[in-house]
């Protein structure tokens, strides 16, 4: 049988085959066929032994039949053999058929290349008006999260392409505005356009359109789609190797990610997460206007420790030590005579060479202070806060749809909480197998580390209200606790996958102990008079807590590293970008 030849890969297809019997030794042009290591696949011609290609057929379709010779080896430790005129003949038939199918995935080829440049031509001989039709309604501009108002309506978006998906005919243009996604629709001339064809994912643009229901059947964000009529571009965004596809990759080293996180952000995941975040914010403080604590703004500059003089920042000011603060505490304890029950939403700055996923050097702090209260009270507030915070994020609509996206079994807290001292949880941690960071048995003044305080956690998996800390192990302000002065009037609260949220406690109310915290600490008071004062013109028992913004984030919705919360985080080793 004969027939043309067919150029396919730089290889010269011929549909005639002679057999040709091989002889031993092989000789120079032999090809070889391995039926269990060989590779049929393109670029493998099996003229190396240690390449060999797999079938007979692929091997009379790669030398186009003309090889002086074919060994084959039909197991792994058996010698190359010639390749006998049965096999030979059999074989035949299958590179009859691959020079077939080569010949007609180059027609297609040049086909879909011959259509490619038709299209092309057409396109760009579409020239699309540079101003919308003055015929037409004026547009309502509007921002997409208030389009559903806007249904059978003109109206003027502007935005990203968020998603792209181009076919004859029509383009389908998912846009974003950060808040929300709208389908917009582009048919005739505004789709077959070459500038529509040569439209990039992150392009800005403006579109001009009809909104209306999506039909029956079909789905689109919101239930809606655009029906342009104009559109134009902004900012073309590259492609290529440039396109934000291949600079930003789901799957790309996370530090790599961390260096595009001003790209990353576009993503649906991290702007959701940020999303959610502001709705955090704006509950925590609705929750404080219900329970009549006034928002105060402390400085970050300071030149005073609160946990401890080893994770401090310093630096130069104007000649003065000074240090980022590592929590706005001292000073919400001197608004509460003046202002009553106060809170603050504050970045606090821990320098800790830390690496685990919970710490960041730099975090949201949201912290308050009560008066005239007891532990109990305190107790109580942190349980309130937590849950009303909870339900009125998610009577949001969209933060609950994100939420349930991203954490889908996320289950709101409910109270009471569970109570667990520092003791009891020593019994548990032994109980259950668990060491602290010597390999011993817990023993009481014992430091509780991540690990293990997470392990308990996790298995208990409830929210713990964990309490009375050791004097030792806790900050020199702690009350100590009237029925047990070894311990602290104290709590951390633990929720299960991401451990700590909110430390608190008592704070000492009289000047005569707190000397002696600050002593026992070897802090000098002498820088911390004003702090003091408090205890001199009329002290009262009083108390407060501090609670990390991403960490509860982090629980929320599930995040395995706080960094995720954090819109560019600061950790050891990062400042950037």
């Amino acid at each position: 049988m004969a027939g043309p030849e067919v150029a396919f890969g730089g290889i010269v297809l011929e549909n005639t085959y002679t057999p040709i019997v091989a002889t031993a030794p092989p000789p120079s042009g032999a090809i070889y066929i391995d039926a269990v290591a060989g590779v049929d696949a393109d670029g493998v011609a099996g003229t190396d032994p240690a390449a060999p290609v797999k079938t007979p057929a692929f091997a009379l379709f790669v030398s186009n039949s003309v090889a002086p010779a074919y060994y084959i080896r039909r197991t792994a430790d058996a010698p190359y053999e010639p390749l006998t005129v049965s096999a030979y003949k059999k074989a035949v038939k299958g590179a009859d058929s691959l020079t077939r199918k080569a010949r007609a995935a180059l027609v297609a080829k040049e086909k879909m290349a011959g259509n490619d440049a038709k299209r092309a031509a057409e396109a760009a001989a579409i020239v699309l008006p540079s101003v919308p039709d003055a015929l037409l309604p004026a547009p309502v501009t509007i921002k997409i999260r208030a389009a559903t108002a806007h249904r059978g309506q003109r109206v003027l978006v502007r935005g990203w392409v968020h998603r792209l998906r181009l076919q004859k005919g029509l383009a389908f243009l998912v846009l974003r505005d950060g808040t929300g996604f709208l389908q917009c629709v582009l048919a005739g001339d505004l789709a077959n356009a070459g500038v529509t064809l040569g439209l990039t994912l992150e392009s800005s643009v403006v579109v001009y359109g009809v909104l209306n229901a999506v039909p029956d059947g079909k789905a689109a964000p919101g239930g809606h789609e655009l029906a342009a009529d104009f559109y134009s571009i902004v900012g073309l965004a590259p492609g290529g190797d440039d396109a934000i596809t291949n600079r930003v990759q789901e799957s790309a080293d996370p530090s790599i990610l961390l260096d595009m996180r001003h790209l990353a952000l576009r993503g649906e995941t991290m702007s959701g997460i940020f999303k959610v975040r502001a709705a955090l914010l704006r509950a925590f403080r609705r929750v404080y206007v219900d329970l009549g604590l006034l928002e105060v703004t402390p400085p970050c500059m300071v030149q005073t420790q609160v946990e401890g003089g080893s994770t401090l920042f310093d630096f130069n000011y104007y000649g003065e030590p000074a240090y980022l603060t590592q929590s706005s505490q001292l000073y919400l304890e001197t608004c509460l005579p003046a202002l009553g029950d106060v809170f603050c939403v504050q970045e606090s700055f821990r320098a800790e060479r830390s690496h685990t996923r919970r710490h960041l050097s730099e975090y949201t702090h949201v912290e308050a202070e009560l008066a005239f209260i007891t532990f109990d009270d305190l107790l109580l507030h942190i349980e309130s806060l937590i849950t009303k915070t909870v339900a009125y994020l998610l009577e949001e609509p969209e933060i609950a749809e994100i939420v349930a996206k991203l954490n889908p079994a996320f289950q709101p807290p409910k109270t009471p909480f569970r109570r667990m001292t520092y003791s009891s949880a020593l019994e548990w941690l032994n109980e259950h197998g668990v060491p602290n960071e010597d390999g011993e048995q817990f023993k009481f003044g014992d430091d509780i580390a991540e690990a293990a305080e997470r392990r308990m956690t996790d298995e208990i998996n409830e929210p713990i209200l964990l309490t009375h800390f050791p004097v030792e192990i806790k900050s020199f302000y702690m009350q100590k606790a009237p029925e047990d002065p070894r311990v602290t009037e104290s709590v951390d609260v633990l929720m299960p996958n991401v451990g700590e949220i909110v430390g608190g406690s008592m704070r000492i109310y009289d000047l005569e102990e707190l000397y002696a915290g600050f002593k026992r600490e070897g802090i000098d008071p002498k820088p911390y008079y004003w702090f003091s004062d408090q205890r001199i013109y009329g002290t009262c028992p009083h108390g407060g807590y501090g609670l990390g913004t991403e960490r509860i984030l982090a629980w929320l919705l599930d995040r395995f590293t706080v960094r995720d919360c954090s819109l560019y985080p600061r950790f050891t080793g990062r400042c950037k970008p």
